[in-house]
């Protein structure tokens, strides 16, 4: 059984149409369930001492005070919490040479980051453990910190993990074409040096976990603010000694995540060791400083690139050389290399071109750890060839959208392969500008940006096209040896009154997937969208899948769905089929009935069709399957990824007298296949883009010589704010996928991906006449007056 989605006329479909969230008027109400609003009996709190130091040795740990303070339950130390908890290595087997130290819940020996969990207070509540904490004293011996990146590698310079041999994690180098001899022969050739800002998620909700392992069942139960739960089930069982069996996660509400909460946090662990020990329930909810300290942080990025031209405006060559730091531990179990990894699989993505060489050089360093965080790699790989493609334009003299033109790859040139090796089964590079330039009236914009600069007004316009990964198979993680799942699963269920039930491996995070999962149920069995409910998050519920991550869950989370929902329907019809004397092939099921396929005349309801089933089965044939709960899968198969395309275009005024930028409008042209709720995507796209946009202008996690984040607070470290941010315009382009029937590829990150790329160059075009040029993110009034040589 199919639908055909490419119908238009389809009578009574949800697909394409921009159904509300279910959840949305509880949440408004204020009746979320987080983690903080859960309360256990017997439930004790832990804080943590964190380290001072980048670096330093831990000499003595006295807690005698601590522990005699009134409300301590228990403290403990990283060689205690080593005795229940085995360390994690967040390496990747088919990243070929990584290497990265085990890590423990809590600092064993030496404290490697300023804010890593050193000591665990466990009290009667929050206050009582942090005012513990206070009274411990600890001896620390300070060490060489290794701080700058770009001299990480450098002789003489401190060794973090002396097991390691150095700081090195990881380097890829990619090369495909002859490279040395397209520069040779090339007409043109430019460059630039790029950097992007270290900074982090600053989730509404911060990380949170509740613990409560029952020792007479064995049974650990985690209540957890995360966007993988069965990944976080196989992680606690594997190093806390369990079987997998007897770990169960569940995920409520969550207040935010972008890919922050899709890690595994060694604070977290202690969390959940502790519980195990003590066998009661064991609360964490970090603080704001925590946060910042802790949570993973992004982006740290140092880019050359170079590009080679023809003189017909066309590329020859490209090639990158990326540095990255990532903290003193590879991040478990995703890694700390993807981010770099991606960067050269992306750098070129939308361009057609045959000769690519590119290096990415991951180092360790004694700052916060980084790792995946929204559009992993895509904005600094989106930023640095948008970069060179506009400059590019400018060494030929040609339009920056010309430019595109004359090297996006063909929209009927697919399938393709990448420069870098990337397989695109169909994307629409250029019925998206088309489509942007209509929207934005570009040639209106140049004129009125002419018009401005002879008033001293000084406006610019830049376009960024982009690649977005979508749907990643096991060749993301599991080809390298991690227990990340690329499948998911949804079991639909319909009950005795008719209503239907799907339960999902998919984690509602605040992005829709709960909407996005009822209008595709209601769509395949053939019901009201008010008659679906849906049950995600929940490893003891839901089948097993891979939760929330890499813009999967309408591509992969949705099709398992809709082929839950399918066979569902089928299920459905042949019982009816039965009731009515009839054959399943001359009914069909339309508003939660039955009806004639041919008429549409209601022949029976699913309410009585329930009653039968559940409640007098024996006046059913006895060999009539009757199974009204079905269970299906979905992975992704003939490609690696689902690539989605797009393009962005961003307008601005720079005050040339004060450095600030002042947005004015933003549009976005993305092809994500099929759009299963226009809002939904919509929304997801604009606030990617106040994202990304953030990561452009505003955000960047400052750190010391000494290694000391000097501004982790909300007054220093900057934000998007509503005022701030301009009317963004989106539109669609839908090229489906063919690999699934519902044909949907992701849209969560292509905002964040595309945002930095296309402020850059309308901040370039607009200063250009003045000499400017910026390329280090974030693009800062400071940094602006200084590439205005303003002082």
């Amino acid at each position: 059984m199919s639908i055909d989605f490419g119908n238009p006329d389809r009578p009574n479909s949800y697909i394409g149409k921009s159904v509300p969230r279910p959840n949305a008027a509880r949440l408004v109400e204020g009746a979320g369930r987080y983690v903080d609003d859960i309360v256990l009996p017997r439930m004790a709190h832990v804080a943590f001492l964190r380290s001072p130091h980048a670096h330093a040795r831990i000499i003595s740990i006295d807690a005698a005070a601590a522990q005699a303070a009134p409300g301590v339950l228990r403290i403990f130390t990283g060689a205690e919490l080593a005795e229940v908890c085995t360390p994690f290595v967040g390496v990747l087997e088919h990243l070929k040479g990584m290497k990265s130290a085990p890590q423990f819940p809590l600092a064993v020996e030496r404290a490697t980051w300023s804010g890593e969990a050193v000591v665990a207070v466990v009290a009667e509540n929050r206050a009582a453990a942090e005012e513990a904490v206070d009274l411990i004293d600890i001896d620390f011996e300070p060490l060489p910190s290794t701080v700058d990146m770009r001299t990480a590698l450098d002789e003489g310079t401190p060794v973090i993990h002396p097991d390691l041999k150095d700081n090195l994690t990881f380097r890829r180098e990619h090369e495909k074409g002859d490279v040395d001899g397209a520069f040779a022969r090339a007409h043109k050739i430019v460059e630039a040096s790029f950097k992007t800002g270290r900074h982090t998620g600053v989730c509404l909700e911060p990380r949170s976990i509740l613990a409560d392992y029952n020792r007479a069942e064995r049974q650990l139960t985690i209540y957890h603010s995360t966007q993988a739960p069965h990944m976080m089930q196989s992680a606690l069982a594997k190093h806390l000694g369990l079987e997998e069996t007897d770990v169960r996660v569940i995920c409520h509400d969550v207040g935010g995540s972008y890919g922050i909460k899709v890690h595994v946090y060694p604070d977290e662990v202690a969390a959940a060791a502790i519980s195990k020990i003590m066998g009661r329930p064991i609360k964490f909810i970090a603080d704001r400083l925590e946060s910042f300290l802790t949570d993973i942080h992004a982006r740290d990025h140092e880019i050359d690139g170079r590009m080679a031209l023809d003189s017909d405006g066309r590329i020859l060559a490209l090639e990158i050389d990326d540095l990255t730091g990532i903290g003193p531990y590879s991040v478990y179990p995703r890694t700390s290399a993807v981010e770099g990894n991606q960067v050269v699989g992306l750098c070129g993505g939308p361009y057609d071109i045959d000769a690519y060489r590119a290096r990415t050089t991951v180092v360790m360093q004694n700052k916060c750890p980084t790792s995946q965080y929204r559009a992993v790699g895509h904005p600094i790989a989106c930023a640095v060839t948008e970069g060179l493609v506009d400059l590019a334009a400018e060494a030929l003299d040609l339009d920056p959208v010309e430019f595109r033109r004359r090297n996006l790859v063909p929209d009927d040139a697919y399938p393709y392969t990448s420069a870098a090796g990337m397989r695109f089964e169909g994307l629409s590079h250029h019925k998206s500008l088309q489509k942007l330039l209509d929207m934005m009236d570009y040639d209106g914009l140049r004129n009125e940006q002419a018009r401005l600069r002879e008033q001293g007004i000084y406006r610019g316009i830049g376009i960024a096209s982009f690649i977005e990964l979508t749907n990643p198979s096991p060749f993301m993680y599991g080809i390298g040896g991690a227990r990340i799942s690329a499948q998911d699963g949804c079991t639909v269920r319909m009950d005795p009154d008719g209503s239907v039930t799907a339960l999902s491996g998919v984690t509602e995070q605040g992005q829709g997937t709960e909407a996005m999962l009822r209008q595709v149920v209601a769509e395949a069995v053939g019901v009201a969208v008010d008659s679906v409910r849906v049950k995600t998050g929940d490893t003891q519920v839901t089948p097993y899948g891979g939760g929330t991550w890499a813009s999967r869950g309408t591509g992969i989370g949705g099709e398992a769905a809709l082929q839950a929902g399918l066979a569902l329907r089928e299920n459905i019809l042949v019982i009816a089929a039965a009731m009515l004397q009839s054959s399943p092939d001359a009914l069909d099921l339309a508003s939660g009935s039955v009806v004639d396929k041919q008429t549409g005349e209601e022949r029976l309801s699913l309410a009585e069709i329930g009653r039968i089933v559940y409640f007098r089965g024996d006046t059913l044939p006895k060999d009539l399957p009757r199974e009204l709960s079905v269970t299906r899968h979905y992975i992704a198969s003939e490609y690696p990824f689902a690539f989605t395309n797009g393009v962005q275009a961003s307008y601005l005024e720079v005050d040339t007298a004060t450095g600030f930028v002042k947005l004015l409008k933003h549009w976005c042209v993305e092809d994500c296949g099929r759009v299963v709720n226009p809002m939904l995507v919509d929304e997801q796209i604009r606030g990617g883009i106040i994202q990304g946009i953030g990561g452009a202008l505003l955000e960047e996690c400052l750190y010391d010589e000494q290694g000391q984040l000097t501004n982790a607070n909300m007054a220093d470290y900057l934000v998007p704010m509503a005022a701030e941010m301009p009317d963004i315009v989106v539109g669609h382009v839908e090229t489906p996928t063919m690999e699934s029937a519902l044909g949907a590829k992701g849209a969560g990150e292509a905002g964040t991906a595309g945002a930095p790329g296309a402020v850059m160059n309308a901040i370039n075009d607009a200063i250009r006449p003045l000499g400017g040029r910026v390329t280090d993110m974030p693009f800062t009034p400071e940094k602006i007056l200084r590439a205005l040589n303003a002082f």
